[in-house]
């Protein structure tokens, strides 16, 4: 690791704090908080995940008023009970070890009248902003202007409860800040508008209330920067020396830094098109000693380490990072150890890079995502011209294409063209051929005419693809051949699309949700086997026979017995098929239900889906095999008596056909289709589901329009431990490491280790109808998945059992005496009020002391199409549907009606390779 690179080097700001280098993440819209502006868990670990080696994390504008946010999803400060959530953001960057800094705005008349419930925006003056469709906003009175000031003043004294190291004022990108200093947005005439110095006087008394808060409630080391942006287009409006004048006039009062708001470190002037003087060089030349001796933050085109270090040759003493940090969590650690990085996100690593669903749809980082299926694609070389119109922009380019990538993308000579756009032409075009793909990031401030851009060159690349097909004496539209077709990309779809490979199959993977995955990456416990090699080398004695049995029982002894006894005979080497592939289950633990540890899981004790979902899919990525992703199948094709392909449609409605003899419908089961629940089990209408979005039962209905005949559709599982406000489910293995369950009386009420259905309905006959689980230090620290829950802010905690039971409201002393007792029986091994003979693993007496609060979800529907035990469809009249196959949730029969926690993943492994090998074999005869 090179350190001496001059961006680590620390910097002390004016207050006296210290960076501990020259980093900072930069403020990025998000789109992630609730209707209200409240925080979401996922944007706290979306925060913690890129805290750490990054000197600084700037977090997103925060809007200060109910009539300030610009944006949907924007998160609040506007109130008292935005503290906590705002604090979890807070503590999560500084337990990382970043400063932690918010950002604090007023988006005045950019606000769109939906975004606040139909009301009209406010701003300096009822001018509307210059852009088509802006609504005009109302003038605030003069009293409105100095309350505004005092709510600024509100969310600077709230981001200091919130534990933020410092404020950032967002006086940049048009909003109500920069609002009053512009001669277009203010037009008043009383003592807020006017000439420079009356215009500058909000922004000057934001600061001042922003000083006094500072003073009267932080201590002096709390950090005050200023955000700006250096030119407007309009006429009248800011320009260079204005901007120069506002920031010399704050300096005075007292900042620790200047934040530049641009989209390129280097950008000159947007106004004096002629001078290509970088406005850092401008800003530099132009200040006093007293601004000199405010630090400067330039923004805009970091993605390298040299980018970086260039900002500061180039006079920036800071260097705000912003779209590379949402690509790369760890950017920081990767430019200090010299990596070469692009800035591009794989399409199917969302989860993985910790990316909020509504962030991940932004624009910002839609335009930088991926798409895989370019990959591989064959182009007629030569040059492809498309026209490019967003706005008012009209233009052609010129797509230059060898057989496998682009090789220059050039704009076909226009006087008309301004500067502005050939700047940000250049910038996508470097994109694009870095990447050799049109799906880059758009240029900011220019998004519209930079997805113009990219989609023209999408459509030479098209164009020319179809061109290489024709020349090749192929039809664009002609159906493609595969021995297999695996519908569904959970752990059944992928085992099944690596052993069909594996046995010499052309496979393809659709998949209709935008990520790989499946329900399989929300698995938490770990997969049962009986009889295993690391069962055994852990001393474990355990027979195939007794899990058989125990999984009979907890299926009510409605499980279909030769699938059973198929699934349990084959589990021990569905582990070592796994281990082959470099995914090791080598830990061991229990659920309920089960009288022996035989419920494997990664060494770490992280939770299985996510370790499971990446093992799979790197083995799917050196196979080269192909996924189709945001692709629906239509209808899976029979003729001639058999399976004979499907049809696809994909996100742009394309139709076309897959020809292939087997079909392997691995589409998991119905837990997020609410109205098919409802209509085998009316009784579970409301209740949560711990799915993903994509468990709808597509596939059992593509299964029946062939004829497929459906078990145990009313089977379905409701599990025990699910946190209500997030659908989380708390895995089982933390009640199998030691935990307990206590009602809201702080009294145990149940065995916890009873199969789920047992313990479900007993949490549901308490009076709460809810329950908590409670564990300590020792079950936290053997269970990674605990830190997780934790991260995800819905964990309560301790250092004593009173202390919790007093944040539970809770009698402590209930709470004391119920784990007193419990810790007897563990000490004695003998459960005297329930008689849980299981998971006694240890007193619960080790600090801090955990909690959380649970009740029942939809989590698993046992029911589905009836299969064979060679995973073969069956119709009605139990015979089999030619080239039909089907593996995991999407089959009913195996788990009977309920299913033992750590089955599911044996299921998906079990019957995903054997569809696999079977189908492989169909295909080929």
């Amino acid at each position: 690791m090179n350190k001496l690179t001059p961006v680590l080097k620390p910097l002390t700001l004016p207050n006296g704090a210290v960076l501990k280098n020259r980093l900072l993440m930069a403020p990025m819209t998000t789109c992630t908080g609730f209707y209200d502006g409240t925080v979401t868990s996922e944007l706290v670990e979306y925060y913690r995940d890129r805290a750490g080696s990054i000197g600084t994390v700037i977090v997103e504008c925060c809007f200060i008023d109910r009539l300030g946010p610009a944006f949907p999803g924007a998160i609040a400060i506007d109130s008292d009970d935005k503290i906590p959530g705002l604090k979890k953001i807070a503590d999560a960057i500084k337990s990382k070890g970043s400063k932690a800094i918010l950002q604090i705005y007023h988006g005045g008349r950019m606000v769109e009248p939906e975004l606040i419930g139909g009301r009209t925006p406010v701003a300096p003056s009822a001018i509307a902003a210059p852009r088509e469709g802006a609504t005009t906003p109302k003038e605030l009175t003069g009293e409105e202007v100095e309350t505004m000031i005092t709510k600024f003043g509100d969310a600077v004294n709230r981001a200091i409860k919130a534990g933020f190291d410092g404020v950032e004022i967002h006086g940049a990108n048009t909003y109500l800040i920069q609002q009053f200093y512009s001669q277009n947005s203010n037009q008043r005439t009383d003592k807020w508008g006017g000439d420079r110095d009356k215009r500058a006087l909000f922004p000057m008394e934001v600061l001042e209330i922003t000083h006094k808060m500072a003073k009267r409630f932080a201590d002096a080391s709390f950090i005050i920067g200023y955000r700006f942006s250096p030119e407007e287009l309009e006429v009248p409006g800011i320009r260079f020396d204005d901007t120069m004048y506002l920031l010399e006039k704050l300096a005075a009062r007292g900042l620790d830094y200047v934040h530049f708001s641009v989209g390129q470190l280097l950008r000159p002037s947007i106004v004096d098109t002629q001078d290509p003087t970088p406005l850092i060089t401008k800003f530099r030349a132009m200040r006093s000693e007293t601004l000199a001796k405010v630090p400067v933050i330039g923004v805009g085109g970091v993605v390298n380490k040299s980018d970086a270090e260039s900002a500061l040759e180039h006079g920036f003493d800071l260097v705000a990072v912003g779209k590379a940090c949402i690509a790369y969590p760890d950017w920081a650690d990767r430019i200090i150890n010299n990596d070469h990085l692009e800035l591009y996100i794989d399409s199917h690593k969302r989860e993985e890079l910790n990316i909020p669903e509504p962030l991940w749809r932004f624009s910002l980082v839609d335009a930088m995502i991926r798409d895989t299926s370019v990959t591989g694609r064959k182009y007629k070389a030569g040059v492809y011209q498309e026209k490019v119109e967003a706005e008012a922009l009209k233009l052609k380019i010129n797509v230059v294409l060898d057989t496998d990538r682009i090789t220059d993308i050039q704009l076909v000579k226009d006087d008309s063209l301004d500067v502005d756009f050939t700047t940000t032409f250049e910038s996508l075009r470097t994109r694009m051929l870095v990447a050799n793909s049109p799906h880059v990031d758009a240029i900011t401030g220019a998004t519209t005419q930079s997805e113009a851009l990219k989609k023209a060159v999408s459509r030479a690349m098209t164009t020319s693809n179809k061109e290489h097909v024709i020349d090749e004496g192929g039809n664009p539209q002609a159906p493609q051949n595969f021995d297999v077709v695996v519908i569904g990309s959970g752990g059944a779809g992928l085992a099944a699309a690596i052993q069909a490979h594996d046995d010499g199959a052309h496979v393809v993977i659709i998949e209709k949700m935008p990520t790989i995955g499946g329900n399989t990456i929300k698995a938490s416990v770990g997969m049962n086997a009986a009889e295993t090699r690391f069962q055994k080398l852990k001393g474990i004695e355990d027979s195939k026979d007794l899990f058989y049995d125990e999984t009979l029982k907890g299926g009510k002894f409605k499980n279909n017995p030769v699938l059973l006894r198929e699934f349990v005979e084959l589990a021990p080497e569905a582990i070592e098929w796994l281990a082959a592939k470099e995914i090791e289950l080598n830990d061991i633990t229990i659920t309920g239900g089960m009288s022996i540890d035989r419920t494997h899981r990664p060494a770490d004790r992280s939770a299985v889906g996510g370790f499971l979902i990446s093992g799979l899919v790197k083995n799917i990525n050196k196979r080269e095999i192909e996924v189709l992703l945001e692709t629906s199948v239509s209808e899976i094709l029979f003729e001639n008596g058999a399976v004979s392909g499907v049809q696809v449609v994909d996100e742009y409605n394309d139709t076309r056909i897959l020809n292939a003899k087997s079909v392997i419908v691995a589409t998991g089961g119905f837990s997020a289709n609410r109205n098919m629940v409802v209509s085998y089990r009316p009784d579970l209408d409301g209740f949560v589901t711990t799915n993903h979005a994509g468990a709808t039962g597509s596939g059992i209905a593509m299964l029946q329009r062939l004829g497929a005949d459906t078990v145990d559709m009313g089977e379905i599982q409701i599990h025990p431990t699910v946190e209500q406000t997030t659908s989380y489910l708390i895995s089982e293995a933390i009640r199998g490491g030691g935990a307990i369950l206590v009602s809201q009386a702080g009294h145990r009420f149940y065995n916890e280790m009873e199969t789920r259905d047992k313990v479900s309905a007993e949490i549901i006959g308490l009076p709460e109808k809810s329950a908590w689980i409670i564990f300590d230090e020792q079950v936290r620290a053997n269970n990674k998945a605990a830190d997780e829950y934790i991260a995800k802010g819905f964990v309560l905690s301790a250092p004593t059992p009173q202390e919790l039971a007093v944040k539970l409201n809770m009698d402590p002393q209930v709470l004391a005496d119920t784990l007193e007792r419990y810790n007897l029986f563990v000490v004695a091994k003998k459960d005297e009020d329930f008689g849980r003979t299981t998971a006694l693993r240890h007193p619960l007496n080790q600090g801090p002391f955990f909690a959380i609060r649970i009740a029942p979800g939809v989590h698993h529907t046992m029911g589905g199409v009836t299969i064979n035990p060679d995973t073969a469809v069956l119709d009605a009249q139990k015979q089999i549907i030619p080239g039909a196959w089907a593996a995991g949730e999407v089959v009913g029969g195996i788990h009977g009606a309920n299913r033992i926690g750590g089955n599911a993943v044996a299921d998906i492994i079990i019957f995903g390779t054997l569809a696999g090998r079977k189908a492989t074999a169909f295909s080929k005869a």
